[in-house]
């Protein structure tokens, strides 16, 4: 499959309440249908919220939610959440397949000016999925401010990037979203909230969907809560790299 159907949820969020945003999520998600991927922001049952790390639904309850929604719709859905774990609190990004598989992506980038280091346990491994024949990069908000983790070894195809990502840097967001599309010659989606939280922290949300030449080919509405539809191309984005290979020129470092 070339083709890649993606719908992108900007949405607010229940501030520390899993059921009320589970509930409304369902509701936004029971008319989609023949999608491949649907993604929801960062943290979509809690909030960017440090005391989640204490009082966040379970894993095995989020997954199950997934899991029902992936077979309803039939895509790949896609989220992070706030979940104790194994190694303790972390902010997962979860991927679930219709058929039940699940994808863990740990943030490796804690948000410091929140003390997210000093709630949440850093990630430490860079996670490459397949789905539908697409290659999938999965990342979380204060990871798109640094290159070298986004760094496409000419191993994937697209990043997907959820956030609450604040509206006072919104600059910052769009800008970065671009620069990582083209340095990285890859499709870029990113999932951003609207609203404010439980912190007082307002989200405008710009969730925008990104070629590999840094055409943003679909953008929502700023401060509006919208669900982002776009159609990416796996044929196009193979004839740009080979047409134009700057890929080949990059530097040969390594992640220590």
């Amino acid at each position: 499959m070339s083709g890649l159907k993606i719908t992108v949820l900007q949405q607010p969020l229940a501030w520390m309440d899993g059921p009320a945003n589970l509930r409304h999520f369902e509701r936004q998600l029971e008319d989609i249908a023949g999608r491949d991927v649907i993604v929801l922001p960062e943290m979509f049952t809690t909030g960017f919220a440090m005391e989640a790390a204490g009082q966040s639904l379970p894993e095995e309850e989020v997954i199950a939610w997934m899991r029902d929604r992936a077979r309803q719709t039939g895509a790949l859905i896609a989220g992070s959440a706030a979940l104790q774990s194994e190694r303790g609190p972390v902010n997962r990004f979860l991927l679930v397949e219709p058929e039940g598989i699940v994808h863990r992506y740990d943030k490796r980038h804690l948000f410091r000016m929140a003390d997210e280091h000093q709630h949440y346990r850093a990630g430490t491994e860079r996670v490459v999925i397949t789905w539908r024949g697409w290659r999938i990069l999965p990342l979380v908000c204060y990871d798109l401010r640094f290159p070298v983790w986004s760094r496409n070894h000419n191993d994937y195809d697209l990043i997907l990037y959820v956030a609450n990502w604040p509206a006072p840097r919104s600059l910052h967001w769009q800008a970065l979203l671009l620069a990582r599309a083209i340095e990285n010659q890859a499709w870029v989606v990113g999932c951003n909230r609207v609203g404010t939280d439980g912190n007082g922290h307002h989200y405008r949300g710009d969730s925008r969907i990104v070629n590999p030449q840094g055409d943003i080919i679909a953008a929502a509405e700023a401060h509006k809560a919208t669900r982002l539809d776009a159609e990416l191309s796996l044929a196009a984005l193979q004839e740009y790299r080979e047409k134009f290979p700057a890929w080949q020129d990059a530097d040969p470092f390594r992640l220590g």
